[in-house]
């Protein structure tokens, strides 16, 4: 049983880093709550920028982590 997952998304343009995040969130198994997408950002900040604006309907809110190199969706219950 998981209820967090992690996605790394270091090395990815942001067009990857979004298709990626698609497909992960597709296949996200029901039992999991909480998604730390690592986006890094000390190679600038666009991959962060991405992320923070991205949406999704299973995506419930976000929480900024408390490393700025990561951002935490919380996924809505089924």
């Amino acid at each position: 049983m998981a209820y967090f997952m992690e996605a790394d998304l270091h090395g990815l343009t942001r067009a990857e880093a979004k298709s990626r995040l698609d497909d992960i969130l597709k296949r996200l198994p029901g039992d999991v709550r909480e998604l730390t997408v690592v986006h890094g950002y000390r190679g600038g900040t666009s991959l962060r920028d991405m992320v923070r604006n991205y949406n999704n309907p299973k995506i419930e809110r976000k929480i900024l982590g408390m490393n700025q190199g990561t951002t935490i969706f919380i996924i809505k219950k089924k």
